[in-house]
C-alpha cells in the first residue's frame, strides 16, 4: 500500500486510477494548505478538510461493489463539491464516448434501459444527466397513498405505467454529513426510530443495490466505513477570486472552521425545537461579520464588503413567508403552529448555524414543482386526491412519494449551503443553473423587493461558502 500526498494532504491508496482522477482535479495555483484537498471552481477555490488525516482511497467508497462499474466516487467529486456539474458529466462523456460507468440506463439514462448503442443515442439518453447533472428516481406510489396519478406528459415518452413516478434529481453531496437532519432530498433514508449514522449506513447500502446494481449487501463493516468516511469529510469556499482568502482579517470561511462548527438536531429552530430551549437568533451566518466595516478600501476590501453585505441580508432581510406547505399553518411537534403568513428571514428555513440548511426534518414545499415551473425537459404528472377528487400538477412529488400523504406533494428538504460555487445547478431538480438564478428564484416567490445591489451582495455572499 502507498502513501501519497496531494497538496500535501496525505492519501493512502492501492490502487492508481482514483489517485489519478483525483489529482487531475486538485489546484495547483493560488494559496494552498498542508492539510486540505484544494480544487478551482468557478468563482475561487473550493477546498476539502478530512478530520480522519489520511484520504484512505482504498475505503469502500471508492471501491467497485456492483456490477456495472459504479463507485461512490462517480457521483461524488471533490472538485465539485462531493456531487458532479453537467461540466464535469460532459467532459467524461467526450473522453470515454458516453461509456464512463457513470453513464448506465438503470437510473443514468431519461427512460429506463434506453437504446444506447450509439454516441448520439447516449447523448439523446443521457441529456438530463449531461444538462443538469440529475440521476432519474423511480419509485411506486406507495400503498395505501391518498392519492393516485390521473396522467403523465411525459416528454421522453418512457411508457412507464401509472403507479409508478420517474424524478430526475441531483445528487446531494457527501460531504458536511455531520449537519444533516434528513438523509435524501425526500427523507426516504430517514426513520424516527434510527440516528442519522445508522440512516447513511442504511443509505450507503441502497446506494450500492440501486445505483451500483450490486447482487449483495455491503456488509456492515463496509457500511460504517463509507459511513466514517463521509462524515469526516468538511467542504467550503477557501478562496474567492474577487474578495481573497475567506479566513482572511479574522473571517471564519474555509472547511476547517466549519468542521469545528457546532450542530445538534434543533440547534436554533425558528419554533422552538431547540432542545436546550435557547430562542432562535436569526443570525445563523456569523463567518463574515468582521469584514462589515473595514479599515481599507481597495479592490479585495470592497469585494469583502460585499460579501459581509450579502450575509447580513440573508440573516436580517425581511420576508412574509407564506403559502409555504411544512411551514405556514403547520403544527409542530410541540404544539406550535405557524400562521398562514410570518415575517421571516432567509434563515427561517436555513437555520442550522453556519450550515444553512433545516437543523429538523421539516420538508418544505415552496412552489419548484408547481406546473407554472415546468421546463420543457421535465415530465409533469396530474395527481388526484382519492378523497375528494382535487387534483395538482407536478414535476415531481416529493415527500408524497414516500408517505402518499397529499399534503406533502411537492415537498423538500433543504440542502446544506457550503461550497456552492463548486457544485452549480442548484435545487433538487438542477433550476437554477447560476446563483443568480437561485436568488431570481426567491425574488418572484416572495416578492423581495431587491435591489440590483442587493442581489449581488447575496450572490456575493452564497459564493463564499
Amino acid at each position: 500500500m502507498l502513501k501519497r500526498h496531494l497538496l500535501g494532504l496525505p492519501i493512502v491508496v492501492s490502487t492508481g486510477a482514483v489517485a489519478g482522477m483525483l489529482a487531475a482535479s486538485v489546484s495547483t495555483s493560488g494559496e494552498t494548505d498542508p492539510h486540505q484537498l484544494a480544487s478551482d471552481d468557478p468563482t475561487g477555490q473550493v477546498r476539502t478538510f478530512n478530520v480522519n488525516g489520511a484520504l484512505d482511497l482504498d475505503n469502500p467508497f471508492f471501491k467497485d461493489l456492483g456490477t456495472n462499474g459504479r463507485t461512490c466516487f462517480s457521483c461524488h467529486r471533490p472538485a465539485q463539491g462531493w456531487t458532479i456539474t453537467p461540466v464535469s458529466v460532459e467532459g467524461r462523456f467526450v473522453e470515454s464516448q458516453g461509456l464512463d460507468p457513470i453513464f448506465r440506463t438503470n437510473d443514468g439514462s431519461n427512460c429506463e434501459g434506453a437504446d444506447v448503442s450509439t454516441v448520439g443515442k447516449r447523448r439523446d439518453a443521457f441529456s438530463q444527466l449531461l444538462n443538469r447533472g440529475l440521476i432519474r428516481i423511480g419509485i411506486d406510489v406507495p400503498a395505501g397513498a391518498e392519492f393516485v396519478i390521473d396522467s403523465v406528459d411525459d416528454p421522453y415518452n418512457c411508457g412507464a405505467p401509472l403507479t409508478a413516478v420517474s424524478m430526475y434529481r441531483r445528487p446531494l453531496p457527501s460531504t458536511n454529513l455531520r449537519f444533516l437532519s434528513a438523509v435524501m432530498w425526500d427523507g426516504r433514508e430517514s426513520s424516527p426510530a434510527t440516528t442519522t449514522l445508522q440512516d447513511l449506513a442504511k443509505q450507503a447500502d441502497d446506494a450500492t443495490q440501486g445505483h451500483a446494481q450490486a447482487s449483495l449487501h455491503l456488509t456492515p463493516q463496509e457500511a460504517q466505513a463509507i459511513v466514517a468516511f463521509e462524515t469526516g469529510l468538511f467542504t467550503a469556499q477557501a478562496r474567492d477570486d474577487r474578495g481573497g482568502s475567506l479566513r482572511a482579517d479574522g473571517a471564519t470561511g474555509g472547511p476547517v472552521a466549519l468542521s469545528q462548527q457546532p450542530f445538534f438536531i434543533g440547534i436554533n429552530d425558528p419554533v422552538g425545537l431547540n432542545p436546550t430551549g435557547a430562542p432562535f437568533d436569526p443570525n445563523a451566518f456569523t463567518l463574515f461579520n468582521p469584514w462589515a466595516q473595514p479599515d481599507e478600501d481597495d479592490e479585495f476590501t470592497r469585494a469583502r464588503r460585499a460579501i459581509a453585505r450579502g450575509q447580513q441580508i440573508f440573516n436580517t432581510k425581511p420576508i412574509v413567508i407564506s403559502g409555504v406547505a411544512g411551514l405556514n399553518k403547520q403544527t409542530f411537534s410541540n404544539g406550535v403552529t405557524v400562521p398562514e403568513a410570518i415575517i421571516g428571514t432567509c434563515t427561517t428555513c436555513h437555520d442550522a448555524p453556519n450550515a444553512g440548511d433545516h437543523s429538523v426534518k421539516a420538508p418544505l414545499n415552496i412552489g419548484l414543482t408547481d406546473a407554472s415551473r415546468r421546463t420543457a425537459d421535465l415530465p409533469l404528472y396530474t395527481l388526484r386526491r382519492i378523497s375528494s377528487g382535487e387534483t395538482v400538477q407536478t414535476t415531481d412529488p416529493g415527500r408524497a412519494m414516500i408517505t402518499g400523504k397529499w399534503a406533502d406533494v411537492g415537498k423538500f428538504k433543504g440542502p446544506i449551503l457550503r461550497a456552492l460555487a463548486a457544485r452549480a445547478p442548484y435545487f433538487h431538480n438542477g433550476s437554477a443553473a447560476t446563483l443568480d438564478e437561485v436568488v431570481a428564484f426567491y425574488e418572484t416567490r416572495f416578492n423581495l423587493h431587491l435591489s440590483v445591489q442587493e442581489k449581488a451582495d447575496l450572490v456575493a455572499f452564497l459564493r463564499a461558502l
